[in-house]
């Protein structure tokens, strides 16, 4: 049976990528939960960098779960090899419960994902949806504020997660038992379009709020022109939504409303309290 941590005599919890927009929620929620955590970070007393193997001893030092977020996407071409020599390590100096977030029907993360179930720790892997707060905090937010999300999407459909029910489901894999040698695909309560989701935030924010479908090749020169990045990036980004936004990802799953035993955060919720936030409101 798949132990649980001891709250009172946790070993520490590592949360790599602290300091980004999921590794922060991570941290936040397990501090909450009175469990010690170490944020893994270059900015950190003791740094972390994923590029840099001569920082990973010392962040693991005393760590007894570590949640894995491979902050340069586990898309990119040394990630699996990464991922592999990190978890020997973390396993060798202790780790015993590892928590991978991945992506769905992403078959460049295959090899980081099996790297991690062959970690010989208690292992889980969940694979995640679009975020909601692609909208307001993340990727899509300056294409909301030019009233424009301008995407190689087509009208496909995604079950888009929110970032609290994925915080949640990561805390409770990384405490509790019962997520040992489990994969989860992560999901929010509903199917939407691009084009819903821009509808959405323009009804509650008054303002115009248009999605518009380009071809990849568009797509990747707007990321070239508008944003200076470098091709490899831009290639990288192509990819993602000519994989990830198909068919078969445009399901909806049950494993946030069976793990938290509540239903997930609808993105029309989601668009109310970012508009309560002010995060959309315009000087």
């Amino acid at each position: 049976m798949a132990s649980t941590m001891n709250q009172t005599a946790a070993q520490t919890v590592l949360v790599t990528a602290g300091t980004g927009k999921v590794g922060r929620r991570v941290a936040d929620r397990l501090a909450a939960k009175g469990f010690p955590v170490r944020i893994g970070s270059r900015s950190e007393e003791v740094a972390f960098e994923w590029e840099d193997r001569s920082t990973w001893a010392a962040v693991l030092e005393d760590v007894g779960a570590v949640f894995l977020l491979h902050a340069p996407g586990h898309r990119h071409s040394r990630a699996g090899d990464t991922i592999r020599a990190f978890t020997e390590l973390a396993v060798a100096n202790g780790v015993g419960r590892l928590v991978l977030l991945s992506a769905r029907g992403e078959d460049q993360a295959a090899a980081a994902e099996q790297a991690v179930r062959d970690s010989g720790a208690e292992w889980t892997v969940l694979q995640a949806a679009w975020f909601n707060q692609n909208f307001d905090e993340g990727v899509f937010t300056d294409a909301v504020f030019a009233h424009g999300v301008a995407l190689p999407a087509g009208q496909v459909w995604e079950p888009f997660i929110d970032s609290g029910d994925l915080t949640d489901v990561v805390a409770a894999a990384l405490t509790e038992g019962g997520h040992a040698g489990r994969n989860y695909q992560l999901t929010g309560p509903r199917l939407l379009t691009f084009g819903d989701a821009a509808e959405a935030i323009a009804k509650e924010t008054n303002r115009d709020v248009a999605y518009i479908p380009v071809t990849g090749e568009q797509f990747g020169a707007v990321l070239t022109s508008d944003f200076d990045m470098p091709d490899e990036e831009v290639a990288v980004m192509i990819d993602i939504f000519a994989t990830l936004l198909d068919s078969p990802n445009a399901k909806v799953t049950d494993p946030v409303r069976r793990l938290l035993r509540r239903d997930p955060v609808d993105f029309a919720d989601f668009v109310c309290e970012a508009v309560a936030s002010g995060v959309w409101k315009q000087d």
